[in-house]
Parts: structure tokens; C-alpha cells; sequence
């Protein structure tokens, strides 16, 4: 009887181990946030843009000063306590123009962004979901597009209507979609031959219940990913078309416009093209620290790979 007390004493001592070294389980969004809190690039990253977000949202409407406002009498005045990033050649206030074509170049980014997932993200899906004729066919028609140089489209499409904030947007539009499409395309191959893809088939699911909720979830942290990149692609897009003269049109100003006129007095007012640059740069690296860690906390294997 006692060799018994002192077995089942010894069990429930075992059963109270095994209970302790249960570790919990997390949840992937826990886990994501986890390993992206670790990730001390993407948070300066993060910081950054926040921190430039709110300076071309409020700076502009705080300033006492208009970014289209000429003042003859003070050109060209280096940066001091009144004029912060000084003024450029005719008289107007470098600080709110600054801010205000960040603002702009934030948006023209974000929309074609915002646009290119949509409409790539389901030209992806169509495309590798049904696969056979359908795929063959708007492959060759992604093929066409891609084939054609992006600057021509953008040149002509440039020429062809006036010049604005409308037609930027449109043109990053037209090409810009298409590394979305085969991104998705590729996910959406894979996820399709899943078992539970399958067996949703088997059981008579239909073709947009399995797209949305059996392979679209698989896939959104990669498109999330890829918009993330694209951001600072359509940023140095915008600003290279402005500064090749075929961004918006005076006295509105992007990055890239304000980059161009101070190149035409580089010599003269070097600060001009100095501040547009390091806040372009800091904006367009900040966007690629974040989707790198973006991409790690998703699928911490791919940094292995």
C-alpha cells in the first residue's frame, strides 16, 4: 500500500511537470507584431514616415506663409529663423513648398499604389485561380503592355493630354500594376493545389467563396508586401517624370519639381535641390526598411533564403 501512495504521489509529480512545460500558443498576428517589434529598421522606418507625414500635413496649414505667394524682394534667401529651408528664386517659402510637394508626391504614390493592388491583385488572381485559355490569354496581353518601355507610355500619354496631378496618377497607373499581377498570379499557383483548396472544390464550394476565403488570406501578407515596395518605386518615378519637366505644371510642386529648380541653381543656392533630395531619400529609404521588415515578421524564412 505504500510502494502505491508513493507511485501515484510520483505520477501526479510528473503530471504537474508536464503541465508546467506546456508553452502557450500565440497567434500569427501576436507573433507577426512580435518579430516586427524586433526588427529595429523597420520602426525607424515606420517613425520616419510617420514623422514626415505629419510635417506635410501640418506644417502647410500652420505656416504663415503660402506655397505659391512670389515675393520679389527677398530672392534666393538662405535658410534662416523666418524662412526655415529659405526661399527659392522668387521670393517663395521653401519650408511650405517643401512639405507640400511631399505631400503631393505622397499622394500621387499612395493612389497608383492603392490602384495597382486592386486591379492587379485581381488580375492575378483570375488569371492564376482559373488558369488554361484564361491565363494563356491575359498573360500575352501582361506580356504586351510589359514590353512596351514605361517611359514611352508616360512620354506619350504626357503629350497626348495636359499635363496635371490627374495625369501623373494615370500614368503610373498603366504599367505599374503589372508586377502586382505576377506576384499574385504566382501566390494563387501555388495556394491552389493546397489540400483545403481541394477540398473545398470536393465539397462544392464556389470559385469566389475559395478566392476570398481560402486563397486570398494565404496570400495577403505578400501583396502587402509588394504595395509596401511599389510606394517608394512610384515616389522616384513621380519625382524622375517632374524632374525631366513633365510633372505638374507651376506654382504646385512635388519632390521631384522642387529638385528640378534648384538644379538650375545648384551653383548659386545649392540648399534648394539639398533639402528636397535628403527628404526624398529619407522618405523612399524609410518605405524600404519598412517592407523589409514587413517581410521578415510575415515569413521570417525568406530572410534565410
Amino acid at each position: 500500500m505504500e510502494f502505491l501512495e508513493n507511485d501515484f504521489e510520483f505520477v501526479g509529480q510528473k503530471h504537474d511537470i508536464y503541465v508546467e512545460e506546456v508553452l502557450p500558443i500565440n497567434s500569427f498576428w501576436k507573433d507577426f507584431f512580435k518579430r516586427l517589434k524586433k526588427n529595429k529598421g523597420a520602426l525607424a522606418g515606420g517613425i520616419c514616415i510617420i514623422i514626415i507625414v505629419l510635417f506635410a500635413i501640418i506644417a502647410p496649414a500652420i505656416s504663415p506663409f503660402e506655397f505659391d505667394i512670389i515675393d520679389t524682394s527677398i530672392q534666393s534667401t538662405s535658410p534662416n529663423g523666418t524662412h526655415l529651408f529659405g526661399t527659392d528664386v522668387l521670393g517663395r517659402d521653401l519650408f511650405v513648398r517643401v512639405w507640400s510637394g511631399t505631400r503631393i508626391s505622397l499622394f500621387v504614390a499612395l493612389t497608383a499604389v492603392i490602384i495597382d493592388i486592386c486591379f492587379g491583385m485581381v488580375y492575378g488572381l483570375i488569371s492564376g485561380y482559373f488558369g488554361g485559355k484564361v491565363d494563356n490569354i491575359m498573360q500575352r496581353v501582361q506580356e504586351i503592355i510589359s514590353s512596351i518601355p514605361s517611359l514611352v507610355i508616360l512620354t506619350l500619354l504626357l503629350v497626348i493630354m495636359k499635363a496635371s496631378l490627374f495625369t501623373i496618377i494615370l500614368a503610373l497607373m498603366l504599367t505599374g500594376w503589372i508586377g502586382m499581377a505576377r506576384i499574385t498570379r504566382a501566390q494563387v499557383l501555388k495556394i491552389k493545389e493546397e489540400e483545403y483548396v481541394l477540398a473545398s472544390k470536393t465539397l462544392g464550394a464556389s470559385h469566389m467563396f475559395i478566392i476570398f476565403k481560402n486563397v486570398l488570406p494565404n496570400i495577403f501578407g505578400q501583396l502587402i508586401i509588394m504595395s509596401m515596395f511599389s510606394i517608394p518605386n512610384a515616389i522616384f518615378y513621380e519625382a524622375f517624370l517632374a524632374f525631366v519637366g513633365l510633372g505638374i505644371p507651376q506654382p504646385q510642386a512635388s519632390l521631384g519639381t522642387l529638385i528640378n529648380d534648384g538644379f538650375k541653381t545648384i551653383l548659386i543656392t545649392p540648399y534648394m535641390v539639398i533639402i528636397p533630395v535628403v527628404v526624398l531619400a529619407i522618405l523612399m529609404l524609410s518605405f524600404n526598411l519598412l517592407a523589409d521588415g514587413l517581410r521578415d515578421a510575415f515569413d521570417p524564412t525568406m530572410k534565410e533564403a
